[in-house]
């Protein structure tokens, strides 16, 4: 039995990535992390819906409430406030080295479980420009899984989104019938998506581009 680890946010692009796993003949077992992000609930919420719709062998939900502790992002600072339009250089939405934490916990769970791979929606495209999303990033972060788990453990980190757009991503997902009605992409709301945080743009993109309706409700 094929077996991998995907990290699911809730968000479409973690969605999709899972439900490439599974076209890929794996088994999964679903990771989300809550640092303490404004839509934690929503994103848990659709991440357990997910993780249903995708049959998972597990889902384990970790918190990670010092990266809320640390702060230096919009994400789990509401006090540092969030473009609503497209800025120069790094955003404020950025929390930092998160993705080396993410995926230090997912190696060490696809130790645990026998896993083979990884599976992490980064894309480094249509993306916020985040440090810890550039190829250069994942292919070192590999090279750490093979130096520091043991000899006899193989796992490959797939980042299948990496160089795909988002419109890409969205025609993916309608291909693999993702039910993008459970997945959730804004930075600040929990009802109705706000549409214009760095996310929802990029995700209204997505749609527009692909030319396909975004199912969920905005303001």
């Amino acid at each position: 039995m094929k077996k991998a680890v995907v990290l699911l946010s809730g968000g479409m692009d973690s969605a999709v990535c899972a439900a490439i796993a599974k076209n890929d003949g794996y088994n999964i077992y679903v990771l989300h992390v809550n640092y303490g992000q404004r839509t934690n609930k929503k994103e848990m919420s659709c991440a357990k819906n997910l993780a249903n719709y995708y049959n998972a062998l597990d889902f384990k939900v970790i918190g990670l409430d010092f990266l809320k502790e640390i702060g230096g992002s919009g994400l789990v600072d509401s006090s540092i406030e969030l473009p609503t339009s497209e800025t120069e250089g790094i955003p404020p939405s950025y929390v930092p080295f998160r993705n080396s934490i993410l995926l230090s916990l997912a190696t060490a769970w696809a130790e645990v479980v026998g896993a083979g791979a990884i599976y992490y929606g980064a894309n480094s495209i249509d993306f916020s420009g985040y440090p810890d999303c550039r190829p250069s990033f994942f292919e070192a972060f590999q090279k750490l899984i093979d130096n520091g788990t043991k000899d006899e453990t193989n796992i490959k980190l797939m980042t299948p989104l990496g160089y795909m757009s988002k419109s890409d991503i969205v025609k993916k997902g309608i291909e693999l019938r993702v039910p993008f009605e459970n997945t959730w992409s804004c930075y600040t709301e929990n009802d109705n998506a706000c549409g214009v945080c760095d996310s929802c743009r990029l995700r209204l993109k997505g749609f527009k581009d692909a030319g396909e309706i975004d199912p969920i409700k905005y303001t």
